[in-house]
């Protein structure tokens, strides 16, 4: 009876230890279908003017959830002297990116990142003259 109880026991070991590294396969294969794809974007503001560039201008990236609506957290850069920027870590799917700058209009729109490097350049314009009755 005590033969039987070990063989038993040991059946069972080797059954759980079976099933653990089973489950350990399937939550390796899932983390590696499930980890998001991320990319490096170099964005670069110019005048649309005159094609120079925009030093200081404010970019920010808004990811775009799947229901439209856009996601809590963003990222803001700015831009250098030579009016780019670059970022990395921003994954894959649709971007909303605004850029604000003194002295242009806020420039806003969106973009399918789906590439692992991305360049995307920016012209700003300056804002139209307000007519008033006053002048």
């Amino acid at each position: 009876m005590s033969r039987l109880r070990f063989t038993g026991v040991i059946l069972c070991a080797a059954l759980a230890a079976a099933a653990f590294a089973a489950q350990k396969n399937t939550d390796a294969k899932s983390a590696t279908k499930k980890a998001p794809k991320n990319a490096t974007v170099s964005i670069t503001v110019l005048k649309e003017s005159n094609g120079k560039p925009v030093k200081n201008a404010e970019i920010v990236f808004h990811q775009i959830m799947d229901n439209g609506k856009i996601g809590e957290e963003g990222l803001e850069i700015k831009t250098h002297e030579d009016g780019k920027a670059e970022s990395g870590g921003i994954p894959f799917g649709k971007v909303r990116i605004q850029v604000i700058a003194t002295g242009y209009k806020t420039h806003g729109q969106d973009y399918e990142i789906s590439q692992p490097n991305m360049e995307i350049t920016i012209k700003l314009q300056r804002p139209a003259d307000q007519f008033s009755i006053y002048k």
